[in-house]
């Protein structure tokens, strides 16, 4: 690999700093000197370079530079920053280079040795140095741990060179704590979950594929190494066209003290398919038992009142804008409503349901792509899809934020129903210990108290508000319950949650629903993947925001022939009234506006006028904002302008960016 000029001239000077440290020059004239002195004979005074080059290696020198040196592989230290648990690499003779990891466990090694036929980038032009152009990023998922790739270039040869070790371990009956001999790991069926990212020029994400990895045949192979060949297919409407190939390398670490032989090998593997055969054999009639007890379950619902067949609690359904109990996930794969959802605790990177909600709203929202137009598409996808691409559909957000509040002991459910001119959405709702029924919003972080209407009350009586956006609701679900609305009316506003009265909410049985949804069904997804901790300076990305808007509104002054004078002090003040934002945002609680008008007022002399406006990530509207236009824009005597950028990071690197304008000038009649 080929370094640029700079970065070559930068390690030349590294290594040169590194020898005058080590006086390695003063140590070479003298075992010149003593070369020439003790082994050369007086008439031969000529000392060729293999000659001292074998009396350094004899004493010594050039093995004290190496390890003084001390390289460490590029790929080692990206995975250290981008990962939740630190990968080892290893080189290309598979020798471990680093050594902190548990000599008592088994470790899978794998390489991504190349891609091709990524056809789509076929006429895709290579780019420049310096260049910027599309990316490719793969994302894995093993047993609560995550990994990613460097980004390369999109091409049609996508030049993956990366290596990641995922611990090998058994998580019941007691066996955490030994190294899995291979008769236990042929017993580990988690598969491995790899997520294709495309990043375009503007750092937009698209989800390109999304594969479970059968790793078990590294078992069988030869010194515990096998090379893979991993078709990668399209998502949604594409999950049947391929869009490209991955070479796989695995290998196990430490090796195998017994390599099992062949005929032990196919004989084990063979037990085991003809097992996970019987398994899904048994699966099979506990779906198709499912699904006997669910057309039954639909059709005693539809006889409790006419109504209900155009109600989004259809179980089976032939249209998109119908609610099935099964829904395609990114790969086309049928699986239960209820699987996608599941307690999921954050550990100690969110404090609070709320900051949980407040997290979830700041995932970008996409709806799911048509070819063709036409409708809404329905399908969910699994939560690494929708992690590792920042964004995804209102279902997405739900379902997570769901999982979180379940994780944070909450009894929450996945409410699935329309908003204003019936579009099928889905929202959250807890309920609370005391009856208390509360929605949250994952798209906006917001959440509303339901307090029922009564249809039959007196015209006069006066009856509570609703501020919430929804419509209808047709039915709630989470990992254990699917519930039907089964009340005469599926206003939101007009509806009793009370879950417990099979006459308002027709319950699906829970043993019914863990025979398709527990662990190992083959329609249930995977356990989930952990949540990583953001990788984002929050200061460094609020100054160099700040900076590039500066220049900005500069250069938009000086097209209008206005001067520009920023006010650092002003722009500092403007910081409390950011973090209030945030904090309100996150607690519904607003706190610290007292101070903030204080300081604003102390820092405006008299005969002057104030100005302040904020945004919310929409940076790209900085101009359509008029009241903010105004402010950009402003004409008067002494006029300062002041600009404060604050970046608040959540997990998956996800952010709430809040900018505010300000300005001072006095006022001239």
């Amino acid at each position: 690999m080929s370094l640029p000029p700079e970065k070559a001239s930068e390690l030349k000077q590294l290594i040169h700093q590194q020898l005058s440290k080590m006086d390695v020059h003063g140590r070479i004239r003298e075992i010149l000197a003593e070369t020439i002195r003790e082994e050369l004979a007086p008439d031969q005074q000529h000392l060729s370079t293999e000659d001292l080059i074998k009396a350094l290696r004899r004493r010594g020198i050039i093995d004290d530079v190496m390890k003084e040196l001390n390289f460490v592989p590029e790929s080692v230290v990206d995975q250290e920053l981008s990962s939740p648990k630190q990968a080892v690499a290893f080189d290309k003779q598979s020798t471990l280079k680093k050594t902190n990891i548990d000599p008592t466990r088994r470790y899978l090694y794998l390489q991504v040795l190349g891609g091709k036929a990524f056809l789509e980038h076929l006429q895709e032009p290579e780019p420049l140095p310096g260049q910027v152009c599309s990316t490719f990023t793969l994302c894995l998922h093993y047993r609560n741990q995550r990994f990613r790739s460097k980004p390369v270039p999109c091409a049609c040869e996508p030049d993956f060179h990366d290596g990641f070790l995922l611990e090998v371990h058994r998580e019941s009956l007691g066996d955490g704590t030994r190294m899995a001999d291979s008769t236990t790991m042929l017993s580990i069926s988690d598969p491995i979950h790899m997520v294709l990212i495309k990043t375009d020029i503007f750092g937009e994400t698209t989800l390109v594929a999304s594969y479970f990895l059968e790793w078990r045949s590294v078992l069988g192979s030869e010194n515990g190494v096998t090379n893979l060949t991993v078709e990668l297919m399209g998502v949604g409407t594409e999950s049947k066209v391929s869009v490209g190939i991955l070479n796989i390398k695995l290998e196990m670490y430490p090796p195998l003290n017994q390599t099992l032989s062949q005929e032990v090998v196919n004989t084990q593997v063979s037990q085991l398919f003809f097992f996970l055969a019987l398994e899904r054999q048994k699966t099979a009639e506990k779906e198709r038992l499912f699904l006997v007890y669910a057309k039954q379950w639909w059709r005693e619902y539809l006889q409790i009142r006419p109504s209900h067949n155009s109600r989004l609690v259809k179980i089976f359904a032939q249209v998109y804008n119908i609610f099935p109990f099964f829904l395609q996930d990114e790969n086309g794969i049928n699986r239960p409503v209820c699987s996608y959802v599941k307690p999921l605790r954050a550990g100690r990177l969110l404090d609070t349901p709320r900051q949980a909600a407040r997290f979830v709203n700041v995932l970008g929202y996409e709806r799911a792509p048509v070819i063709g137009g036409g409708g809404k598409q329905e399908q969910w996808c699994t939560l690494l899809a929708f992690l590792c691409r920042n964004k995804g559909d209102c279902e997405d957000h739900a379902n997570l934020l769901c999982s979180l509040l379940l994780g944070y002991g909450l009894e929450a459910f996945v409410c699935v129903g329309t908003k204003a001119k019936g579009a099928p959405h889905a929202w959250v709702m807890t309920c609370g210990t005391d009856g208390t029924i509360t929605f949250w919003e994952s798209l906006t972080g917001h959440r509303y108290i339901h307090k029922p209407t009564n249809p039959d009350g007196p015209p006069l009586a006066e009856q509570p508000k609703p501020l919430y956006p929804y419509r209808t609701i047709g039915c709630v679900f989470n990992h254990q319950m699917f519930l039907g609305n089964c009340q005469p009316s599926d206003a939101v506003e007009t509806c009793i949650f009370d879950l417990n009265d099979e006459s308002k909410w027709k319950p699906m049985s829970e043993e019914a629903i863990k025979s398709v949804c527990a662990p190992g069904a083959t329609t249930s997804l995977p356990p989930f993947p952990p949540l990583c901790a953001s990788t984002i300076d929050a200061s460094v990305t609020s100054n160099e925001i700040e900076m590039q808007l500066r220049l900005l509104v500069s250069e938009h002054r000086k097209d209008l022939g206005l001067t520009t004078v920023w006010e650092d002090q002003l722009s500092y003040l403007l910081s409390p009234a950011l973090a209030s934002y945030e904090f309100e945002r996150t607690t519904s609680i607003s706190a610290g506006n007292e101070e903030f008008q204080d300081a604003i007022r102390r820092a405006v002399p008299d005969g002057h006028t104030f100005k302040g406006d904020f945004l919310f990530k929409h940076i790209f509207f900085l101009y359509r904002s008029p009241f903010c236009e105004e402010i950009i824009c402003c004409r008067g005597d002494q006029v300062r302008l002041a600009v404060r950028v604050r970046v608040f990071t959540y997990p998956e690197s996800a952010c709430a960016v809040w900018i505010m304008f300000a300005c001072k000038y006095r006022s001239v009649l």
